[in-house]
């Protein structure tokens, strides 16, 4: 199927010349390989004065193309635009909003849109070189997109040490509700931070200042975490290596759960923990100096990051999985 493309300059040039020489319309379609009506089409749109000029004609064309992109409705209609602006500015990502939207709007075409959509809608250069670019409502805040580098995990000695590899494999599947991730991150000058618990099937994050980094500040915010929870919703944790996490053993005696400890340099085996860090992390970057932040602020966040939709999630919120999962776990008691 043939598919109809504009004159180019060359041959408005060359139309412009036949018709001086007062070619028939015919022989010019012939002679360019056009359809008639084409060039009739062209000289009526395009005519100047008493004749036809090829820049003249090449002006008035690139004013239609101008005119028709800028009034162009951006992110195909006004409603998914005002949807993925407003999201954006929630700290949302384009995959999280087209896959809401497509959640929301399961049988609905008007609402569906591509998370790549979005991103070449905020990576155009016409939105790049605005006072206000939209990449910078992305997490990364990155005019290009790279991969991302967990944090290295440090090696240190700890008592009653119970390495991951001795984890039932129930909780590798995430098919048991309970079992969560924890570290610690650190604030400016490695003197202060926030212990965060991340559930692993629900991908529910809990977190609480630390006025320092050390065991005794890290437990005390874990009990904190976990003593409200009911038993099924609070079975163990896997932590890394650092020296906050020596008191581990206190979850035991206190609280009845188990705990268990990555490999050293192994970021990965606590990826859903060092996930949730990521996200924390667009609020709270790295030399964030966390005695500045209120207790009421960072509880803002969590609880912002914990109500977005998670495509690995089926675009649910982690809040709504767990809070679907505490009402079940409450329903078998």
């Amino acid at each position: 199927m043939k598919t109809y493309t504009r004159l180019s300059p060359y041959e408005r040039d060359l139309l412009a010349l036949w018709q001086g020489e007062r070619l028939t319309l015919r022989e010019c379609a012939r002679r360019l390989k056009r359809n008639v009506s084409s060039l009739s089409r062209e000289l009526k749109r395009n005519r100047w004065k008493e004749g036809y000029i090829a820049i003249h004609a090449q002006g008035r064309a690139d004013e239609r193309e101008r005119e028709k992109a800028h009034g162009k409705q951006e992110l195909k209609n006004p409603d998914v635009y005002a949807y993925v602006t407003d999201k954006l500015r929630g700290g949302w990502s384009p995959d999280q909003i087209a896959g809401r939207l497509k959640l929301d709007h399961p049988n609905n075409c008007y609402w569906r849109i591509c998370h790549e959509t979005i991103y070449r809608w905020i990576y155009e250069s016409t939105q790049i070189k605005t006072d206000q670019p939209w990449y910078e409502y992305l997490r990364r805040k990155q005019k290009k997109r790279k991969k991302y580098k967990g944090r290295i995990v440090h090696r240190s000695h700890i008592p009653d040490r119970i390495s991951i590899h001795k984890r039932p494999h129930v909780i590798d599947t995430r098919k048991e509700f309970g079992h969560w991730e924890g570290d610690t991150v650190e604030g400016k000058g490695h003197k202060d931070g926030i212990h965060t618990e991340v559930e692993r099937v629900s991908r529910f994050i809990a977190a609480g200042k630390v006025t320092s980094i050390t065991s005794s500040s890290a437990i005390k915010v874990q009990k904190q975490l976990f003593t409200d929870m009911p038993k099924s919703a609070r079975k163990s944790t896997t932590l890394d290596n650092g020296r906050e996490t020596h008191l581990h053993y206190e979850l035991r005696i206190d609280l009845g759960m188990e705990t268990y400890h990555a490999d050293p340099y192994s970021s990965w085996q606590r990826g859903t923990n060092e996930h949730g860090n990521w996200h924390i992390r667009y609020y709270f970057p790295k030399g964030t100096d966390f005695n500045e932040v209120p207790e009421d602020e960072l509880q803002e966040v969590i609880d912002e990051i914990n109500n977005r939709p998670r495509k690995i999630l089926n675009y649910q919120t982690a809040q709504e999985v767990f809070t679907k999962k505490l009402q079940e776990t409450r329903m078998l008691r």
